[in-house]
């Protein structure tokens, strides 16, 4: 790359990173969209600019960037991570295909990092959402190992606790 693409690269990919991290999505978003068509094959590029699109809910823009960068560093817990949030969307309208593509991403990501923050709880969510109280409490009871702060976790865990206590069916009582 010449030195004025390079120059205006590494402008582009620290300021976008920084309003990034300011919470200043939309104002990120169109520099690290420059910054990307400069640079297709920077991981930094590429993590930001995907992590952007999913906060501004464009997950289906996200998901092509991260499966690419996810074949180049399958090693990077966060490209996992957010991977499975692309997969994933508005978890409210998340069909199956979509969710089990959410959990197996978020997967990767422990497999890399046993202790990559919020994933465990994730997938707890995603098997809650689908009724599926066994599974979602073994994931939330991993996210409270990962992080035994996790109050969200303990909540949900006394909650899906209380839920499948009062499901058993009692003797002789047709379900």
């Amino acid at each position: 790359m010449e030195d004025d693409k390079q120059k205006q690269f590494n402008d582009l990919l620290k300021r976008g990173t920084f309003l990034l991290h300011a919470g200043k999505t939309a104002e990120a978003l169109p520099l690290l969209e420059e910054a990307y068509k400069i640079d297709p094959d920077n991981a930094d590029a590429a993590l930001n600019l995907s992590g952007t699109y999913i906060l501004s809910k464009r997950f289906k823009e996200a998901v092509p960037i991260l499966e690419k960068l996810a074949e180049q560093d399958p090693d990077n817990a966060m490209v996992w991570t957010n991977l499975g949030a692309a997969y994933l969307g508005n978890p409210v309208l998340a069909r199956h295909e979509e969710q089990m593509q959410a959990v197996e991403a978020f997967k990767q990501a422990l497999d890399v990092n046993p202790a990559a923050p919020h994933v465990a709880y994730n997938i707890g969510l995603i098997y809650r959402d689908r009724q599926e109280n066994e599974e979602a409490l073994r994931w939330f009871r991993k996210a409270l190992q990962a992080n035994p702060r996790d109050k969200d976790a303990r909540r949900l865990i006394a909650r899906l606790s209380k839920e499948n206590n009062g499901m058993v069916q009692k003797p002789g009582k047709p379900a």
